[in-house]
């Protein structure tokens, strides 16, 4: 998701855009598309007005806003694309203020492809006057920006909407394997569920991919199950029951414990075909 932002902001005239990442081969897509590449964490923000951070876990951002904060510059603002909870927010947020540094919250929706087309809506939370200074940052890399006012709630929106979109992928994965167990073309299903109440943006958008089998990792089982299991531990410390989410979060521990995590949530319907062969064994 990182490298589609980069590209999508490289793209344009009105960005000077520089890139870093432990691969190579990713710093080297966003060049071909006019980034300038960097040698290290301190290169690539030397002198920038915005830092991108893009990351997988909420340690990674934790340690990635602790090392910025010597290397920028207090005009400087750190906005936070990753998925991460709302506490690990609140510290990084925390940790950029005791040190006169700005911090925002903005993670975003739908899929890398999405992205670099500029086709996402983004989730931003923090300091209302610096968002309203990054606007123009943030038409280009989305459609549409929804400010929910604290990194709190912008990151916990994100949880929940990827919550939701997991669990609905897990019973897609289910549904799909009952249709074609009953004789359904996957053509027909296709077709049929489209009209239904049962489409969504997860049908529309990773239905195909199930059934042609294309597990290739625009979002990873492993980075589904970090996201799904951050908004379960959310909920529970709020004291809320989410027992079809947990049913979903364990579909995807299952699935990666079998050998899927680096490939496509989609691969959940490969669970179900395995569960099914060894209830028919």
């Amino acid at each position: 998701m990182g490298g589609a932002v980069a590209r999508r902001l490289a793209t344009s005239k009105d960005f000077n855009v520089t890139v870093f990442d432990l691969s190579a081969d990713a710093i080297q897509k966003c060049v071909a598309v006019g980034a300038a590449p960097a040698d290290s964490v301190a290169t690539a923000v030397d002198g920038a007005e915005v830092i991108l951070t893009s990351l997988p876990t909420t340690k990674l951002v934790i340690d990635t806003v602790t090392s910025l904060l010597p290397l920028i510059t207090e005009e400087a603002v750190i906005v936070d694309i990753s998925t991460i909870d709302p506490m690990t927010a609140v510290e990084a947020l925390d940790l950029s203020s005791a040190a006169d540094r700005r911090f925002i919250a903005c993670p975003l929706g739908k899929t890398p492809g999405h992205a670099e087309n500029g086709e996402i809506p983004l989730f931003v939370g923090g300091d209302q006057d610096v968002i309203a200074t990054l606007q123009p940052l943030f038409d280009r890399m989305g459609e549409k920006t929804y400010n929910f006012g604290t990194v709190e709630a912008a990151t916990t929106f994100k949880l929940v909407s990827n919550f939701i979109g997991m669990t609905n992928v897990a019973v897609l994965a289910e549904g799909l394997s009952i249709a074609l167990k009953a004789g359904i073309t996957a053509e027909a299903f296709t077709e049929a569920l489209a009209e239904t109440g049962a489409k969504s943006f997860q049908s529309d958008v990773r239905l195909s991919w199930m059934i042609n089998e294309d597990w290739a990792p625009r979002f990873g089982i492993n980075l589904a199950a970090k996201d799904v299991r951050l908004a379960v531990e959310s909920a529970t410390t709020w004291g809320i029951p989410v027992p079809v989410g947990s049913a979903a979060l364990a579909q995807l521990q299952e699935a990666s414990g079998l050998g899927y995590g680096n490939e496509d949530v989609v691969a959940l319907v490969k669970l179900v075909a395995a569960n099914d062969a060894a209830v028919a064994s």
